[in-house]
C-alpha cells in the first residue's frame, strides 16, 4: 500500500492542534476594555481611539496615526491625502486584494497595474518604473503576505519622479524592512486591523504618516468631529466644519479598546509566530519543490506573517501541479494547504468592463485620455503566479512536536510525488481567489 494518505496510507498529522492556530488571543483584559466602553456608552466616541492612535504611532515610529472603521477606508483616505483625483493614475501590483486599488475610482482616478517579483511576490521596481506616466500621482506598495517590498528601489524611483508612495501594510503589521517598520518608509502607510489579520482588533483600520498635511487631508475626507480649528493646512482651513469627502470613517471604540490591549502583547506574540514559522522551514530545508517566502536580509522580517505561503518549484517534481501536490498534503491532515493566492486584478471585469458610476464607459477609462486597460498576457508573472505558490500552516504557537508533524506532511508528499503524476489533472486556469484565501484554521 502507498505511504500517501491520498491512496490509503496513514496520515502524517495525527495529533490534535490544540491552540496551535488559535487567533486572535482574547483574554479577560480585552474583555474588560470592551466592557468599560460599553458600560459608559462611549461606543461612538473618540477618547479611547485617540489613546490607541497615540500608542500605535509610538510603536510604529510615526509622527501621526489616525484610526478608521476598516482598512478599505484607511487606504481610501491615503489616496485622497496624496492628492489622487480626476484623471490621475495609481500604480498598484496586480496581485493583491481589491481594496489596495478600487477606491481610486471614487476619486475620479484610475489604476495601472504593475508586475510582481516571483520570489518576493511584491512590486517589481523595474516594471514599476515602466508604468509611470505624466498622469501618475501615487504608487501603492503592498507588502504581500507580510513580505516587505523593496522599498529602497521603490522610493528612489518615486522621489526621482516626484510621486507619492502609499504602503498597504494590511498583511504586514510590524514587518521590518532593513530594520525599519513598513508603513513608515513611504509618504503614508495604511492598513486593515480586522480579526483575520496578524494585528486583530475586530474591525478597523489605521493610517500612519510623518507628514502633517497628509494626516490632515486624511482627517478631511471622513472625520467630521476632528475637522476643526486644529487643522493647520492652509488649503483645508476654509472648509473646516464638515469633512470634504462627507464620509464617516471613524473607528468604533470597541475595536480601539481591543486594539490598545492587543498592541501591548503584539511584539511578543508575533515573535513566537516567527519562531514557529522559522522552525517549520528549517525542517524542510532539504526538501525539493518548496522554498520559504520570507526575506533573506537578516535585518528584515515578516512581522506576524499573514496566511503564509511557500514558493512551489514544480520543475523539481517533474512538473507535478501545485493543485495535485496541495490535494495530497491536505489529505495528510493539513487543511490549510491550498494552491494559489490572489488572482490578478487587471483581469477582473470591474477593472475592464464595469461602468460603476454611469459614465457611459468602463470606469477604468472614464476619466483617462487613453485606454490603459491591460489584456491577458500583459503581466505574465502575475498571471502565472498562482501555479507557483502554495499555502502553508499559519502557526500561532511554537509547539515543536506539532509543527514537526505538519512539516512531515509536506516532506512525505514531496518524497512520494511520483505516485501523484499519473492522475495529475494539472492546474485550473482560475487558480486562487479574488477576495480571500481558503484557510480553515
Amino acid at each position: 500500500m502507498s505511504e500517501l494518505a491520498i491512496f490509503g496510507g496513514p496520515r502524517a498529522v495525527t495529533k490534535e492542534p490544540g491552540d496551535l492556530f488559535t487567533w486572535p488571543i482574547i483574554t479577560e483584559e480585552d474583555e474588560a476594555a470592551v466592557l468599560e466602553v460599553l458600560r459608559r456608552g462611549a461606543m461612538s466616541g473618540t477618547d479611547v481611539t485617540k489613546k490607541f492612535e497615540e500608542e500605535f504611532a509610538a510603536w510604529q515610529g510615526a509622527e501621526y496615526a489616525l484610526g478608521f472603521n476598516n482598512g478599505t477606508s484607511a487606504l481610501h483616505a491615503a489616496m485622497f491625502a496624496c492628492g489622487l483625483g480626476i484623471g490621475d493614475e495609481l500604480i498598484c501590483p496586480s496581485i493583491t486584494y481589491w481594496a489596495s486599488a478600487l477606491q481610486a475610482f471614487s476619486l475620479g482616478a484610475t489604476v495601472v497595474f504593475a508586475e510582481i517579483d516571483p520570489v518576493t511576490l511584491c512590486l517589481d521596481p523595474e516594471d514599476l518604473e515602466k508604468r509611470i506616466t505624466p498622469r501618475t500621482k501615487a504608487i501603492m506598495v503592498v507588502h504581500y503576505l507580510g513580505h516587505p517590498a523593496p522599498m529602497d528601489e521603490i522610493m528612489e524611483i518615486a522621489n526621482r519622479h516626484g510621486i507619492k508612495v502609499i504602503e498597504d501594510v494590511s498583511h504586514a503589521q510590524g514587518s521590518l524592512y532593513k530594520g525599519k517598520k513598513v508603513g513608515t518608509i513611504g509618504h503614508v502607510g495604511a492598513m486593515s486591523l480586522m480579526t483575520g489579520k496578524a494585528f486583530p482588533i475586530g474591525e478597523g483600520g489605521m493610517l500612519v504618516t510623518n507628514d502633517r498635511e497628509i494626516y490632515e487631508r486624511a482627517i478631511a475626507l471622513g472625520h467630521y468631529e476632528r475637522f476643526d480649528e486644529q487643522i493647520q493646512t492652509e488649503s483645508l482651513r476654509p472648509y473646516i466644519g464638515l469633512p470634504l469627502g462627507g464620509y464617516k470613517y471613524r473607528m468604533h471604540q470597541l475595536s480601539s479598546a481591543v486594539g490598545r490591549v492587543q498592541l501591548k502583547y503584539y511584539d511578543e506574540r508575533t515573535c513566537e509566530i516567527r519562531k514557529a514559522m522559522d522552525y517549520f522551514w528549517e525542517l524542510l530545508e532539504d526538501v525539493p519543490v518548496l522554498r520559504p517566502h520570507r526575506p533573506k536580509d537578516p535585518s528584515s522580517h515578516m512581522g506576524g506573517y499573514y496566511y503564509p505561503h511557500g514558493l512551489y518549484i514544480k520543475e523539481e517534481l517533474e512538473g507535478l501541479s501545485v493543485s495535485r501536490f496541495a490535494e495530497a498534503v491536505r489529505t495528510e491532515g493539513v487543511p490549510d494547504c491550498c494552491p494559489g493566492c490572489n488572482r490578478p486584478l487587471h483581469l477582473h471585469p470591474v477593472f475592464n468592463t464595469c461602468d460603476v458610476y454611469g459614465a457611459g464607459k468602463p470606469t477604468r477609462i472614464a476619466n483617462s485620455p487613453v485606454d490603459i486597460r491591460q489584456e491577458p498576457g500583459s503581466l505574465p508573472v502575475s498571471e502565472s503566479i498562482g501555479t507557483r505558490v502554495i499555502g502553508i500552516p499559519w502557526f500561532k504557537r511554537y509547539r515543536p512536536e506539532l509543527i514537526e508533524e505538519y512539516a512531515q506532511a509536506f516532506r512525505k508528499v514531496a518524497e512520494n510525488y511520483k505516485e501523484l503524476l499519473a492522475e495529475d489533472p494539472g492546474d485550473p486556469p482560475d487558480l486562487g481567489g479574488w477576495h480571500f484565501f481558503r484557510h480553515s484554521s
